[in-house]
């Protein structure tokens, strides 16, 4: 879905225990046309959703504490999985999407980094505190659903993506890890399922994360699409 209002997500957040991401919510976005992203705060534990935020160009403030080391994890039986290797490039042949990745850390505030829009679109990002793509785990990419001017945004046509669909990340060892698209979901931000987009997997798995719902009353994104991908080679 893309707009002629540049978008933002926006209130990631998290909580680390056992050494694992067991929290983290991602919820709204906002459509505005100055030159910088927010940086938000992160909210409280009990806050589901971020206060009112002032218009942005596409992009994003999103909280989260700093992600926990992979030695901390323990081992866990599954499905085979790829040795770690940071992810270049996304490429999504069905709806014509092949980007660069961003590695999107954490700010000193502690909300995480995003795709930057300098007027002719963002590319997507992967958040470095997530697995690289075919370790262990929902290895996490965000993108904009639109861009400064009215453009489409990397992830305009996300929800384009069927079941089955092919997913590509070349990584910096040389290796391509292909992902195979289970569904894809729609979720509000005030019920956004935080557990099932981020918590641990047996295998390797992928999120791709755009805003949707958009309300040009508000001008608001007032939900998050998710597509979930698994492993295939």
């Amino acid at each position: 879905m893309s707009t002629k209002n540049p978008g933002r997500l926006e209130g990631l957040r998290a909580a680390t225990a056992a050494g694992v991401l067991l929290l983290l919510t991602l919820a709204g976005c906002s459509a505005g046309s100055s030159g910088t992203p927010d940086a938000a705060s992160p909210p409280s534990a009990s806050a589901a959703a971020p206060a009112a935020a002032s218009p942005a160009a596409p992009g994003t403030a999103l909280p989260a504490p700093a992600p926990s080391s992979p030695a901390a994890t323990p081992p866990v039986a599954g499905p085979a999985v790829l040795p770690r290797s940071e992810p270049v490039t996304l490429n999504i042949p069905a709806i014509g999407v092949r980007t660069d990745l961003l590695k999107l850390g954490l700010r000193e505030n502690g909300s995480l980094q995003v795709p930057q829009d300098s007027g002719s679109g963002a590319p997507a990002g992967w958040y470095n505190g997530s697995p690289t793509p075919g370790e262990r785990g929902p290895s996490v990419m965000l993108g904009h659903v639109n861009a400064l001017g009215g453009a489409t945004g990397v992830f305009a046509d996300l929800r384009k993506i069927t079941p089955g669909t092919d997913i590509k990340v070349s990584r910096a060892d040389g290796t391509t890890a292909v992902f195979t698209v289970d569904h894809g979901a729609q979720y509000s931000k005030d019920s956004f399922p935080t557990l099932e987009v981020y918590g641990n997997t047996p295998g390797a798995e992928l999120r791709l994360i755009t805003c949707d719902g958009y309300d040009p009353a508000t001008q608001l994104f007032d939900d998050n699409y998710v597509i979930y991908a698994k492993l295939k080679a």
